[in-house]
């Protein structure tokens, strides 16, 4: 897709309204700024509070949300704006991606879920996808590790994030779950 195709895209949906939110201030302009240029009206957040306000009054057509924020998670941001218009389109990006947290993304009703680094591209097209096309799959595989790791992920979510209870489940130390939990995810 081009840059005119969004403007096509926009027009068709009747509203080209995007809500932007991250804590990056650097990558929210930059983003922001690439949106523009594909036809979007941007508005920009910051935070959990400022971005629900914004939706709160004035529901976005579409909106790229970042997972974790300063002062909340934003999955809250996309329930907000799924409360005020059922057929808004949001994408949710992260730097902490895992399945389970993808899942309940996409049952508050996010579209996509994407890992950053993402870029003004991958952004639009999962924005713009129609309903019954699918994405790509990825080109490298998931290692041993990172199954491992969304395997942990996805019954500490389970436990609601109760860390012995988890570490019971998984007969695993306490501690060692602990050090898992506190670092990165493998690629």
């Amino acid at each position: 897709m081009t840059p005119d195709d969004t403007t096509d895209i926009a027009m068709i949906e009747g509203d080209a309204s995007l809500l932007i939110v991250d804590d990056d201030k650097p990558f929210l302009t930059r983003l922001a700024r690439a949106m523009e240029g594909r036809g979007f009206a941007v508005e920009t957040a910051e935070s959990v509070e400022e971005a629900v306000a914004k939706a709160r009054a004035n529901p976005p057509a579409y909106a790229v949300v970042d997972m974790r924020l300063g002062d909340g998670n934003g999955l809250d941001v996309v329930a907000a704006i799924r409360e005020g218009r059922e057929d808004s389109r949001a994408v949710i990006l992260t730097g902490y991606g895992n399945i389970a947290t993808a899942v309940t993304a996409v049952k508050l009703g996010a579209v996509d879920y994407l890992s950053k680094p993402a870029d003004a591209d991958d952004i639009y097209a999962a924005l713009t996808r129609t309903t019954g096309e699918r994405a790509a799959p990825p080109e490298n595989p998931m290692s041993a590790d990172r199954v491992r790791w969304e395997h942990i992920q996805r019954v500490y979510e389970m436990c609601d994030r109760n860390v012995s209870e988890t570490a019971r489940r998984l007969n695993m130390h306490r501690r060692t779950l602990q050090r898992i939990l506190a670092k990165r995810a493998p690629r």
